[in-house]
């Protein structure tokens, strides 16, 4: 029985070649970056070539690059460091209400400060209600936080216009000498999926993981535009600028600076073959299951994201039929997917609670194949057979 890998939303595998320039950096080139000596000289070195690889993913300048150990340090650096740095020009955030919970709960903790959060709505298929903008901006509001693309619906935002927008805003802001509102996207889900320029985006802040892009874990990264002002969240040395203390995991963010060379010219070619594979497991699930639904855009939506509700059974049972099967898929965020409560996410975009707990995700990356997909199609509408058969919701 062949494994298939169908839960690349929580994070990809590591690409052979990116393995092979971790190693050394295990083993024989084990100094600090920091350190004097001839030790820390190719660490140091393969910081910064990582760092120009890294920033060159995503059109920025390597300056502008600050490297974490994960998305969720990169997003509660982002929210709560915009935060602490311009608390006493003004205390109010505004977030959508799909953010990933690194985010959600580091406005949580800025609300302990006194500060204030409003929740930017979306429609049904999880699209940011931009209209909306305007009536929750407050004469302190300092920061917008708008992820790129959700990381159980795929719903991709339009984070172009939503920077246009606070450009106007930011103009009239000005002209009443009130604070500067900056924005922020988590783009994890899409930076190394699909094309992404900082520059063109318009953000001020952008995290993004070498996870998701076939780089190991422990290593990911936050866009700061020259200019922005962050609070450090560690105190300690002046590694990465002075805004992030302790010694930079080296190993790892070689490796995210090699996968992200590496899937730069891969990235128009691995989308469209995803995209096709997406569509064709997405329209032979709906049509061999009833009572199923697609969550999200069909169509503004990651290449990679397939999530669909099942109606009258558990998410949880469909994912441990599954896994016998040699198939692996998530019920939704992966933060959360031990925790059996409804997705906050698709409740706002309107699914109903009892369908919230019958949900499943699918993602996909660039290993997978037709082969594997049709295999998934073939299995899994039995699974759900079986499953209702002991369901007592389940009326035939």
């Amino acid at each position: 029985m062949k494994d298939i890998y169908l839960d690349n939303a929580a994070g990809t595998p590591v690409d052979p070649l990116v393995r092979d320039v971790m190693l050394p950096y295990l083993f024989e080139y084990f100094g600090n970056p920091l350190s004097i000596h001839r030790f820390g000289e190719k660490p140091r070195e393969a910081l910064e070539i990582a760092r120009q690889q890294v920033a060159a993913l995503i059109n920025a300048e390597p300056q502008e690059i600050i490297f974490t150990s994960n998305a969720s340090e990169a997003n509660n650096m982002a929210v709560k460091g915009i935060g602490l740095a311009n608390q006493a020009k003004g205390k109010h955030v505004v977030i959508s209400a799909i953010e990933h919970f690194s985010v959600m709960n580091s406005v949580k903790s800025l609300e302990k400060l006194g500060f204030q959060t409003s929740l930017l709505p979306v429609d049904n298929k999880g699209i940011i209600i931009l209209d909306a903008l305007n009536g929750l901006v407050t004469d302190g509001t300092v920061l917008v936080s708008v992820m790129h693309a959700n990381h159980e619906v795929g719903t991709i935002q339009p984070i172009k216009e939503l920077a246009a927008a606070i450009k106007i805003l930011n103009a009239e802001r000005k002209a009443k000498n009130l604070p500067q509102i900056f924005l922020h996207s988590d783009a994890v889900q899409t930076v190394g999926t699909i094309p992404v320029d900082a520059r063109e985006l318009g953000v001020d802040l952008l995290t993004f993981s070498g996870t998701q892009f076939y780089g190991s874990k422990g290593a990911a990264a936050l866009f700061i535009r020259k200019g922005t002002r962050v609070f450090p969240l560690i105190d300690g040395g002046i590694q990465e600028e002075g805004k992030r203390a302790g010694v930079e995991n080296i190993p790892a963010i070689v490796g995210m600076g090699k996968a992200a060379e590496l899937i730069k010219p891969e990235l128009a070619a691995n989308a469209a073959k995803m995209e096709a594979l997406r569509d064709a497991l997405i329209s032979g699930v709906l049509s061999k299951i009833k009572h199923s639904r697609l969550n999200g855009d069909a169509k503004l939506r990651l290449p990679t994201n397939v999530n669909i509700s099942i109606e009258f059974i558990e998410g949880e049972s469909m994912l441990m039929f599954l896994d016998g099967e040699g198939i692996a898929a998530s019920s939704g965020s992966a933060c959360t997917s031990r925790a059996l409560k409804a997705s906050h996410v698709l409740l706002a975009v309107g699914v109903p609670i009892e369908i919230c707990h019958g949900s499943i995700l699918f993602s996909l990356n660039k290993y997978i194949t037709r082969e594997d997909i049709e295999h998934v199609i073939s299995v899994f509408p039995g699974i759900v057979e079986r499953l209702r058969k002991m369901s007592p919701l389940w009326k035939g």
